[in-house]
């Protein structure tokens, strides 16, 4: 039976509350982060380091995203921010490094786990300016026209409905703000037996949609001067592909243009 977008955000805030509850070793060994679910293949596939970004809290970092959003937010002091699927913290606090004492970070999630966790990480390091609050990215409890900049990483292709996604972030956006996200995309169409099954889609790739309609989106929400900053290949291993397809299907797959990329994608309200 077809899940409903209701059963499809249940199922990934579970999935993401067992998360919260592990390490980033116990994470990136795992494509979609939690054991079961072909927990011998490393999230390196998705994610990119750290390390080189001032702010950056290991100790927030559970190895969960697809780019480096805050690396091309174009941040500055002062500025309000607001993270979408903030789970521990991670980007908060480096997001935190380049608004610095005067702007503001603001971390949205609807996991009690990150929410908590998070809170946790911003007390022990002492960010008087970084808050979290719990939401559903839909129907975001945030006033309108009050951030500067939205980052996001590796979260919105979770979004069951992508439209009112990017409708709350235009609302949300200061006249003449900007986003940035990392997420997930696709060209071609996914065999069925990917999109259809619940840990693929709470991972990173069953959820995402087509690229060109990602970016119609983008563009139906009123978001201007669009453009893609970075984008890469996402080469999925056979170990986890076999997981979903018979040999049969994984030979047509991999025969074909099907491509599965990372991207971080810039527009302006």
């Amino acid at each position: 039976m077809e899940k409903t977008k209701v059963n499809l955000k249940e199922m990934v805030k579970s999935k993401y509350n067992t998360i919260a509850n592990q390490s980033i070793q116990q994470n990136q060994s795992s494509c979609c982060g939690s054991t079961g679910c072909c927990d011998t293949i490393e999230y390196s596939v998705f994610s990119d380091s750290y390390d080189h970004l001032s702010g950056y809290a290991p100790e927030a970092d559970l190895g969960l995203g697809c780019g480096l959003p805050t690396e091309f937010a174009k941040l500055e002091a002062g500025q309000t921010v607001l993270d979408l699927g903030s789970g521990a913290g991670n980007d908060c606090f480096v997001a935190r490094s380049f608004v610095g004492e005067t702007g503001k970070v603001i971390g949205l999630d609807f996991a009690d786990n990150m929410l908590s966790q998070a809170i946790e990480n911003a007390k022990k390091l002492n960010y008087s300016n970084v808050s979290f609050v719990k939401g559903d990215i839909e129907e975001m409890p945030i006033e309108s026209d009050s951030v500067d900049v939205i980052i996001s990483n590796c979260v919105l292709n979770l979004v069951p409905d992508k439209d009112k996604a990017f409708q709350q972030m235009h609302r949300v956006l200061n006249t003449g703000g900007h986003f940035s996200v990392s997420d997930v995309v696709l060209m071609g169409d996914l065999p069925e037996a990917l999109i259809h099954d619940a840990e693929m889609y709470a991972g990173c790739v069953s959820g995402a949609i087509q690229k060109e309609d990602y970016l119609s989106v983008i563009k139906k929400s009123g978001f201007k001067n669009i453009q893609v900053q970075k984008e890469k290949e996402v080469i999925v291993p056979d170990e986890i592909l076999s997981n979903y397809l018979d040999q049969e299907a994984l030979a047509k797959f991999k025969s074909s243009n099907i491509g599965i990329y990372s991207i971080t994608v810039y527009a302006e309200k």
